[in-house]
């Protein structure tokens, strides 16, 4: 009976995602415990390195010291980590096989679409090789042009232009928002040349994969998928709709945009209103923006970006289906129509399950930290809500939490990265099938 348990666990693709995350967090964990991980004098536990390996492996950002703590190595080992996380360790397998034999097998091909979330697995085998020629296309250009620009300042050496253009070009396309600066990026909030190549990075890697490929197969969007025409619908609504927020509520906030003029202002709102959804970079400090600010991040944070891409949350689209859902309801219809296309009861009700599940981690982490620390209930929902939506912002209290609510953000991102479908489908030691149905009876509802 053990052994037959144990063969069914080790046939499903989703446990098998969730367990190569974490034996990647656990390696992360053992070289970042090793005392030259850290610069001499930084006093840290075992505790802060499973923080940052879980931070670093799902692209999240969160930590519990400061990033500049860490020596060359401890860097490098967190810019890895970051990269194999966003990439999808289950696809850089795939990538591998495909390098060494040009073939791959059934069983790796479900891996890989079980961790980038593939749509046709006969057509995963082209999707994973797009994966690497886009991940390094984009990396590569922002990392020349983060070393170009940086290399024209006498203060900053070439070798140093070099290395923080590679780290902040991998960093902004998997979404980590880790900053090799102990302001983040904030010594650059007036610098467009910084600011626009990672904001345009964190976008397209927020997409997902299978939005960037389409875009190379059908320029026109007439013949995009639903998917795309969703991802991108619900992208665009929310890039609007972040930076005016940001903008109309921070604008006289003497700690943030108030003292700044108004293109500088126009420039740290876009890019603190498109950040939170994914990326978790900031130019402005975070904790001292108003309630109202946090309340619409931690929403911002929640909803995340595309589906299979570097992002957590529940994901645009379910954001968007849930929407649509809601729309048709008002209206009486009693189909959901999208784009010319009718979406069937099973993805409506995907989505309202990815979304409630969400609602309750967030908001029962949210409670705990609240319990168990002294900090409001807008600060602990902010934490939650970035641990899972892998946003990586924080209002300053990561570090001041009590070792309970370190473990549980530990928890929490790692879930926020495989996904609540994904996830609780790890865990689950079998599936249930009815070979009946109840009669139909209707509850009152409202």
């Amino acid at each position: 009976m053990v052994v037959r348990r144990i063969v069914g666990i080790v046939r499903n693709p989703a446990q098998l995602v969730l367990a190569a995350f974490v034996v990647l967090i656990l390696v992360g964990t053992a070289l970042l415990s090793l005392p030259f991980a850290y610069d001499p004098g930084t006093s840290y536990d075992l505790s802060d390195s499973l923080f940052w390996a879980t931070s670093a492996a799902t692209i999240t950002g969160l930590g519990t010291i400061e990033f500049t703590s860490f020596s060359l190595f401890g860097e490098l080992v967190v810019l890895v980590l970051i990269q194999l996380g966003g990439f999808g360790i289950m696809t850089i397998g795939s990538v591998f096989a495909l390098v060494a034999s040009r073939r791959i097998g059934l069983r790796r091909r479900m891996l890989a679409q079980a961790e980038i979330g593939a749509v046709d697995i006969g057509e995963l085998r082209s999707l994973i090789s797009a994966i690497a020629k886009i991940t390094f296309a984009v990396e590569a250009t922002i990392a020349l042009i983060l070393f170009a620009h940086l290399a024209a300042d006498d203060d900053i050496g070439l070798v140093d232009a070099a290395y923080s253009g590679i780290f902040h070009g991998v960093s902004a396309f998997n979404n980590a928002g880790v900053s090799l600066y102990p302001d983040n990026l904030t010594q650059f909030a007036d610098d467009p040349i910084v600011v626009f190549p990672i904001t345009v990075a964190f976008v397209i890697g927020g997409l997902g994969f299978p939005v960037l490929v389409e875009f190379g197969r059908r320029i026109r969007p007439r013949r995009w998928s639903l998917h795309t025409r969703i991802t991108v619908f619900a992208t665009l609504v929310l890039l609007a709709f972040g930076p005016i927020m940001v903008l109309t509520l921070e604008w006289t906030n003497p700690a943030t945009l108030g003292p700044m003029n108004i293109w500088d202002k126009v420039e740290a709102a876009w890019f603190q209103g498109v950040s939170p959804r994914t990326a978790g970079f900031r130019t402005i400090e975070t904790g001292a923006m108003r309630e109202q600010t946090l309340n619409i991040i931690t929403g911002l944070m929640f909803v995340g970006a595309g589906p299979a891409s570097t992002s957590g949350g529940i994901k645009v689209t379910t954001f968007a289906v849930l929407g649509f859902a809601m729309w048709a309801e008002v209206r009486g219809d009693s189909d959901v129509n999208v784009f010319n296309r009718r979406l069937p009861p099973a993805v409506i009700r995907q989505a309202m399950t990815v979304a409630l599940m969400s609602v309750g981690v967030v908001f029962g982490t949210a409670v705990l930290l609240k319990t168990i620390s002294p900090y409001s209930f807008t600060q602990t929902a902010f934490e939650a809500a970035s641990a899972f939506g892998t946003a990586g912002l924080s209002t300053g209290i990561t570090d001041a939490l009590p070792m309970l609510g370190r473990m549980v953000l530990v928890v929490v991102m790692l879930a926020g990265r495989v996904g609540p479908i994904t996830f609780v489908t790890a865990l689950a030691l079998r599936e249930r099938r009815r070979a009946y149905r109840y009669p139909e009876e209707r509850p009152i509802i409202g």
